[in-house]
């Protein structure tokens, strides 16, 4: 048995030194198997294997070659933003395409309904990525629609998220395939031992119509964003209407998700058609997931943070950053960039919110301004750098959408819908969160934060 024992801890001890790429987590395992080496290499074969991204880089195509080389720089504004260009290109192996025009829509009540009037015009396609889909009165209206597209002759392909869209149930799937829509979960098997990773999520929100117009952003489809509806637990959020040669870009990634969970290739002028750029910004999609060598959306925002001159403005339902982006955030504020953070008083996730109070004290100490907005929960992800850069989204500021979720966002370099998404914020500030506030908490619930921020890799 201690032969056994030996030769476990130095095979797990080998594949750790190898696959492990943080040092703190790479010691830890590293003690348990010599600790204990059995236990030790059954823990970590159950919980310390990276999987997710074996699994994912096996079953996910990679990025096409004609996409390595980064694309041109933006042709207006400061070094800082031609710095940011340049470092997005590298990260994402994208080009920036000019000719963006971006229209943005708060909460459902004004979202929706452009939405459900782009499906009732699709002449060609229609292709609808979403977390959640709920079968309630305004999903009900999106599942109405796409079923009269499928009937006129449109094609129409719907994935759901096979947790986020209902693990043992969901209605609105099940709907869309008794009327004729080619629907698809994604990831999902109705028996847990062959779920294939409960972390391994698509958190894209991307309606696609006739390859021409393309809608993104952080909303679902649910009762609960729209606010005439005054559902028992409203959620505000944003979504973006996008037209311009980008939207080729939304397409890409639309189509590599449902060849990876449908096995079809959408080809053609249906789903591609080519798109003549008119007056517009400069925009690119960067979407990230576990299947990537490097986690695209966290270096963008780090790349962003790097080239920040005058201001960051951020506003994110769920603040759980690594010590790379904490550091990040703390810097540039020391070096005079005025940062200010919005996050809600209080989340839909109290686990979150106690976890997010015990790692933001380096952040108050640095300067940064943090902002609490009171309710209704706000479910926006925004960010602006330097009143020209905007990053929009499904993205939240945790490990869990950096590292584990499948993500799509855009940088557009337009100074207009920076005014936009900078008023959006600054409506949604409540008052700010001090460091006397933080020190004011009683000691157990000092203890319970600082417990919960233990977890932080899994919230």
């Amino acid at each position: 048995m201690l032969a056994i024992g030996l030769v476990l801890a130095i095979g797990v001890t080998i594949h750790i030194l190898l696959r492990k790429r943080e040092v703190a987590s790479a010691v830890g395992w590293i003690g348990l198997v010599w600790f204990a080496p059995n236990l030790g290499a059954i823990a970590y074969s159950m919980f310390g294997v990276n999987r997710v991204r074996r699994r994912a880089r096996r079953l996910r195509p990679r990025d096409s070659d004609s996409d390595d080389q980064p694309g041109p720089l933006p042709s207006a504004g400061d070094g800082g933003l031609n710095a940011l260009g340049r470092g997005i290109g590298h990260i994402t192996g994208r080009p920036l395409l000019a000719g963006t025009v971006v229209q943005a829509y708060e909460n459902g009540d004004n979202a929706y309904p452009p939405m459900l009037a782009a499906i009732a015009a699709a002449k060609s396609s229609v292709g609808l990525s979403s977390y959640i889909f709920q079968d309630d009165r305004w999903g009900g209206r999106f599942i109405e629609a796409l079923t009269e597209a499928k009937a006129r002759g449109v094609q129409v392909r719907v994935l759901i998220d096979g947790i986020g869209g209902g693990w043992l149930r969901s209605p609105a799937y099940h709907q869309l395939c008794r009327h004729g829509v080619t629907a698809a979960r994604f990831m999902h098997s109705s028996l847990p031992w062959r779920m294939p990773f409960v972390n391994l999520r698509t958190h894209k929100k991307i309606l696609l119509v006739d390859g021409t117009i393309g809608f993104t952003g952080g909303m679902n489809i649910a009762d609960d964003n729209v606010m005439a509806t005054q559902p028992k637990m409203p959620v505000q959020d944003l979504h973006f209407r996008i037209e311009g040669p980008v939207v080729s870009q939304l397409a890409e990634a639309f189509a590599e998700d449902w060849a990876f969970a449908a096995d079809e290739d959408l080809t053609g002028n249906a789903w591609s058609p080519e798109i003549v750029p008119n007056d517009g910004a400069l925009a690119r999609v960067i979407d990230s997931g576990p299947d990537e060598d490097l986690e695209k959306v966290e270096f963008a925002v780090l790349q962003a943070l790097a080239c920040a001159r005058g201001d960051i403005e951020v506003m994110t339902p769920y603040f759980l950053p690594d010590e790379r982006l904490v550091t990040a955030l703390a810097l540039a504020a020391m070096r005079g960039v005025a940062v200010d953070l919005v996050i809600p008083a209080e989340s839909n996730h109290r686990l979150v919110d106690w976890a997010a109070r015990a790692n933001i004290g380096p952040l108050l100490d640095a300067g940064v301004r943090i902002w609490l907005s009171p309710a209704p929960f706000h479910h926006g992800k925004i960010m602006v750098v330097d009143r020209e850069w905007c990053l929009i989204g499904s993205s939240n500021w945790d490990i869990r959408s950096f590292r584990l979720n499948f993500e799509l966002c855009m940088e557009v370099y337009d100074h207009n819908l920076a005014t936009t998404l900078t008023a959006i914020m600054r409506r949604a500030r409540g008052p700010a969160l001090t460091q006397a506030a933080l020190d004011a908490r009683p000691l157990p619930i000092r203890i319970r934060d600082a417990g919960a921020r233990l977890m932080l890799p899994y919230l």
